[in-house]
């Protein structure tokens, strides 16, 4: 696959489709080998995590669950107000369950510490965390990711399934938004 034709609005392919794939194959082997014998249950957060996931699971070879949670941080803006709102909640019980939370992105690590603070006071018998990226430099939450994908520097990305004001979520790679386009 190549990514020779990004969309307009792109300044620059980050990560390329191909690379994407493989690394989504690499976390379902791991995440295959660290929960053998068992069947894990793959919370989504809605909707950038849904591309990710989908690809994630037929990557996973044992038994699994999903369900889907969604929430809002951001709205239309680049930046997360640091206010997480739940919008959909679970439809499954996850008591003595193994949970694995998929996540498209980690930057501020807010929605993660609560979501993950949320789960855990349903007392699931595990709680980790699978993310396809990771912008590390601007941590402001203290938030374990015992799966992840890419680091990425500080750029606002969009792509395989993340979005900018619900646009570009299929493109096939993780590209940088021109700043032109959101007025960063």
């Amino acid at each position: 696959m190549t990514d020779t034709l990004a969309h307009p609005d792109i300044e620059q392919v980050l990560i390329s489709s191909d690379a994407v794939q493989a690394r989504v194959d690499e976390l379902g082997a791991l995440i295959t080998g660290a929960y053998a014998g068992r069947a894990p249950i793959l919370i989504g957060v809605l909707k950038g995590a849904v591309v990710f996931m989908t690809d994630l699971v037929r990557a996973i070879h044992l038994p699994v669950e999903l369900d889907f949670m969604a929430v809002s941080s951001y709205g239309n803006s680049t930046e997360t107000s640091g206010i997480v709102r739940i919008t959909k909640d679970l439809d499954a019980t996850i008591e003595g369950r193994d949970v694995l939370l998929v996540e498209d992105i980690v930057d501020s690590g807010m929605t993660l510490k609560y979501l993950r603070q949320y789960l855990e006071r349903r007392d699931p018998a595990s709680l980790r965390i699978c993310t396809l990226l990771d912008k590390q430099v601007v941590r402001k939450a203290d938030v374990t990711v015992e799966y992840t994908g890419f680091q990425i520097p500080d750029r606002f990305v969009v792509g395989y399934g993340l979005d900018y004001a619900e646009r570009y979520r299929n493109l096939p790679y993780i590209g940088i938004l021109k700043k032109s386009v959101y007025g960063g």
